[in-house]
């Protein structure tokens, strides 16, 4: 019989505590803390997803140095101060690939710091890239990783989980198998938050073809063994938000039954893992998938089966969103007086305000998307004067990094003043979407703007309208 090639791992050194970084934080909660470093990284144009999950790490001692993004918030956040003054260990002390001996590998306390990268959209030397895949069980994995993600296109780095796939190809290529651990949950975290920003920034049409094949690793690693519980636990949840993430991927792009497929599976995991948090997660979504595949019964009953398993989770924001989700359904059933109390319960939720117990996933959800959901219920039941008031404080509220949101709350302004009897506005307005259609992928918003044009035409001797019916003719049919 061969002899295994696993070697034991290193004994863990336990991370010290980052009081420095602990003290700066000062009286506030680390939600807090966490919008502040979001607020600070817009400042000088970062971009990044701080929540209270990353600061307690980091004040765990954790992340003993943080990504170059980061870096650089940190320092506009206190000047005068270096890495070493937040508590930070210097960067070569914690890069060293090469102090590492061949058989060695990282244990579970992950020293740097690999959540919020930059997009691989913008420019950005071969450091940045190496720190995205700095935290993977074995030095194979990790070397795979790199070349993968620096040598392919923007779409294909994002959605790829390309070290995972080496768990389960080992045997075919004559080594052992080795059970999935903190390495691989990582850096399917950070595949989902990746897919979550790429979506929020250009749509979901160039990322749902290359998305599929890193989700059937993710289910193949549960079925290949966890090491740890806790581990096994953060694979089954990670699994489960990616199938949410590619099913919203086919949801935005127009194929809703491979959506509904997705979620179904999300929703599947979620159970078998007692997950209540992935279990509303995935009504959410598929409420939201019902009501655009015209079944608003179906986005009632499911919006309301996410606020049953939502609320022993303890987020009045997450209950805001589902409430809206319901809302969704009434509006398409028509029943007018339904959807308002759904509304009115979204606002009460929404203004007890964010809080530590928001999952990470909801990052988009800010009063601009309560206000463009609002906007499309009152769209559905015909009262295009309140849905293009609701619409337009969308898109003035809507952060513009988030370029895919700002377009669509945009269309549907276009939209439901063209239908409101305002084309001259709705020109004006359909004209600010296709501006951002040459950074935007979305089916969605292109089959938005076209029932737009459609309305329009009617109206092409009105100020603007002709200016915008010839540019929308001239765009290129998406596939």
């Amino acid at each position: 019989m061969a002899s295994s090639t696993v070697t034991s791992a290193q004994p863990e050194r336990p991370p010290r505590p980052n009081l420095a970084f602990r003290r700066l934080r000062g009286k506030r909660s680390p939600a807090e803390f966490a919008a502040a470093v979001r607020r600070a990284a817009r400042e000088i144009g970062e971009r990044v997803s701080c929540d209270a999950r990353y600061v307690g790490r980091v004040e765990a001692g954790e992340i003993r140095c943080p990504n170059y993004a980061y870096e650089r918030v940190f320092l506009h956040m206190f000047p005068g101060r270096t890495l070493t003054d937040l508590g930070f260990a210097p960067r070569s002390s914690v890069r060293g690939r090469q102090a590492r001996t061949p058989g060695e590998s990282r244990g579970a306390g992950e020293p740097y710091d690999t959540h919020d990268t930059q997009d691989v959209l913008d420019t950005q030397d071969v450091r940045d890239a190496q720190d995205l895949y700095e935290t993977h069980d074995n030095n194979e994995e990790s070397d795979v990783l790199r070349r993968a993600f620096m040598t392919s296109g923007a779409t294909v780095a994002a959605a790829s989980l390309g070290p995972l796939g080496l768990a389960v190809d080992a045997a075919a290529a004559g080594r052992p198998a080795r059970r999935a651990g903190t390495g691989e949950a990582g850096a399917l975290e950070e595949a989902v938050r990746r897919i979550r920003l790429l979506d929020d920034r250009h749509g979901a049409d160039g990322l749902y073809r290359r998305a599929a094949a890193p989700l059937r690793t993710a289910y193949a690693l549960l079925d290949a063994g966890v090491s740890r519980q806790a581990t096994a636990d953060r694979i089954y949840t990670g699994a489960g938000e990616l199938a949410i993430s590619v099913g919203w991927l086919a949801h935005d792009s127009g194929r809703f039954d491979d959506a509904r497929s997705h979620y179904a599976e999300a929703l599947a995991t979620a159970r078998m893992n007692g997950d209540a948090g992935l279990e509303a997660h995935a009504f959410c979504n598929m409420a939201f998938l019902a009501r655009d595949a015209g079944r608003p019964r179906e986005a009632v009953r499911a919006a309301q089966a996410a606020q049953r398993a939502a609320r022993p989770l303890g987020s009045a924001r997450l209950m805001s969103l589902l409430a809206l989700r319901e809302a969704g359904g009434w509006a398409g059933l028509a029943d007018r007086v339904g959807c308002e109390q759904a509304l009115v319960r979204a606002q009460t939720f929404f203004e007890r305000g964010p809080s530590d117990t928001d999952p990470e996933w909801m990052s988009f959800y800010g009063e601009a998307e309560l206000e463009g959901l609002e906007a499309q219920c009152w769209s559905t039941l015909g009262d295009w004067p309140r849905a293009a008031r609701h619409a337009r404080r969308a898109a003035d509220l809507q952060d513009p990094h988030f370029t895919r949101n700002l377009a669509l709350y945009s269309a549907e302004l276009a939209d439901d003043l063209a239908r409101g009897g305002r084309p001259d506005e709705a020109a004006g307005a359909g004209m600010r979407v296709l501006d951002l259609l040459g950074e935007v992928q979305s089916s969605r918003i292109h089959t938005m703007l076209a029932g737009t044009a459609r309305v329009l035409l009617p109206h092409r001797r009105a100020s603007g309208v002709s200016t915008f019916l010839d540019r929308h003719a001239a765009l290129p049919r998406p596939a």
